[in-house]
């Protein structure tokens, strides 16, 4: 098998890197480029199909830099402005990761940057009077519990439309299909 996807390979210019390829069965999956790929039953169903989730490496790597944001060393810094920068990491991740099986992850990831945003906020103006801690809006509204403050509201990663699939498997050109099939089922 290596042998046919080197021949397939070379003509782009492209090689197989030895110790970097394993051949693994799709049931068992394989993580690439941050992806979890991985066939599986669909729930209800007897039908198996190809899943593509964000790896387990990949959530916690931004976990961790959710985390990173919200460390004691950065209680320096305004609530609006934390709010901001932690939308912007946010959905830059989940705007990667959208062509998946997402959604309950990008929950997880806004679950846990809640939590950690509001240790920030009571450990920041933990012991200080009332009067002392600024007014920012924690409510619940449409989409949930909001987090605002100076007009800036927290988002998270929820706030990315999860789209299933980028491209049909019809309609992407490969090497291995004739081209007259290609053209013909589109």
């Amino acid at each position: 098998m290596r042998e046919e996807v080197a021949a397939v390979l070379a003509p782009m210019g492209l090689r197989l890197a030895p110790e970097k390829t394993r051949v693994v069965h799709i049931d068992e999956g394989f993580d690439f480029l941050g992806h979890n790929i991985r066939r599986q039953r669909k729930r209800g169903t007897s039908k198996h199909y190809v899943y593509t989730r964000p790896s387990k490496k990949a959530v916690q790597a931004i976990k961790d830099k959710v985390s990173a944001k919200t460390y004691r060393s950065t209680r320096n810094m305004e609530l609006d402005e934390l709010i901001a920068s932690l939308n912007r990491m946010l959905a830059g991740w989940a705007n990667y990761f959208r062509y998946g099986i997402s959604k309950a992850v990008f929950g997880t990831i806004d679950h846990h940057a809640w939590g950690r945003l509001m240790r920030w906020i009571r450990r920041k103006y933990a012991g200080k009077a009332r009067l002392g801690m600024p007014q920012f809006r924690c409510r619940f509204c449409d989409q949930g519990w909001r987090i605002a403050r100076n007009g800036v509201t927290f988002t998270g990663a929820s706030s990315v439309e999860v789209k299933r699939y980028r491209y049909r498997g019809s309609n992407i050109a490969t090497p291995w299909t004739p081209t007259s099939a290609a053209t013909t089922s589109s």
